[in-house]
């Protein structure tokens, strides 16, 4: 898989940040990419850019919380092209407020997205993806979070932990059709998922924690260039778990030879 010279990569979340930066990560390479987003304008934007650089790709809006869109999508996509030599399921929103303040709503969108949407890629791109008989590469890209659970964030660890366990089951299942599966854990990353995350309980109260939250994230300036080239790199390698920024390497190890400590790390109170 290092030579990416026409292969087909399909990218769910590209309208944007990570998603967007993974698609022009892949067309450098030669790949043709699949921009899978609910919001068309950031669609044509990725696609801007990836043709002002001399790649190829073509958009498709969709919702991937919706079992019939992702049906839909799969049909379409792969009576045009057959099977998939990649499929990065990135698209996710976030969740932040204590548990006792969290609703059921926000629980089922949060989980139809980021979890079930994971779910929806493999169930409607896998089989094809199996027939073709040439490998490939399933990326679900999970958090630092699916290490450890901070209590101001309830909803989107328990959907992270998921797509981490989830990719785990998947990769023994698929490992003996040639089939790869990478999860992979980004940490705190400078994008706009600030935007599309759902405060709820004190932390709703105002505009006070999406306006810090929104701070923290461009102080700690991360990109998500960085984060696509672990995904290149993961895909290239054939990895199985990534993290990548400092903090989600230091939950990763943390959890496994300290827990006790990052379990009193996880009770503090978030800087937002």
């Amino acid at each position: 898989m290092d030579n990416m010279n026409h292969k087909i990569i399909l990218i769910t979340g590209a309208g944007s940040g990570i998603g967007r930066e993974t698609a022009l990560e892949f067309a450098r390479h030669g790949a043709y990419i699949i921009l899978v987003d609910i919001n068309r304008d950031g669609l044509e934007e990725s696609a801007r850019l990836i043709a002002q650089e001399g790649g190829e790709s073509e958009i498709h809006e969709c919702d991937v919380s919706s079992r019939e869109a992702m049906s839909r999508l799969a049909e379409t996509v792969n009576s045009r092209h057959k099977a998939l030599d990649v499929l990065i399921n990135n698209a996710g929103i976030g969740s932040a407020g204590r548990f006792l303040g969290t609703s059921l709503d926000t629980w089922e969108k949060v989980l139809d997205v980021n979890l079930m949407g994971v779910v929806h890629g493999c169930h409607f791109f896998a089989p094809q993806m199996v027939e073709k008989g040439n490998g490939g590469s399933i990326v679900n890209v999970a958090s630092a979070l699916a290490f450890a659970g901070t209590k101001e964030m309830p909803v989107y660890a328990a959907s992270k932990f998921a797509v981490l366990g989830f990719s785990e089951s998947l990769r023994a299942d698929l490992a003996e059709y040639g089939l790869h599966v990478a999860t992979i854990c980004p940490g705190i990353i400078n994008t706009a998922i600030v935007g599309n995350t759902v405060f709820e309980g004190e932390l709703a109260s105002g505009d006070r924690a999406q306006k810090s939250a929104t701070s923290l994230y461009q102080r700690r300036n991360y990109p998500p260039q960085k984060v696509a080239k672990a995904i290149f790199g993961a895909v290239v390698k054939r990895k199985s778990v990534v993290p990548v920024s400092p903090e989600a390497w230091m939950l990763y190890y943390g959890k496994r030879l300290a827990p006790s400590l990052i379990e009193r790390l996880v009770r503090l109170d978030a800087p937002i």
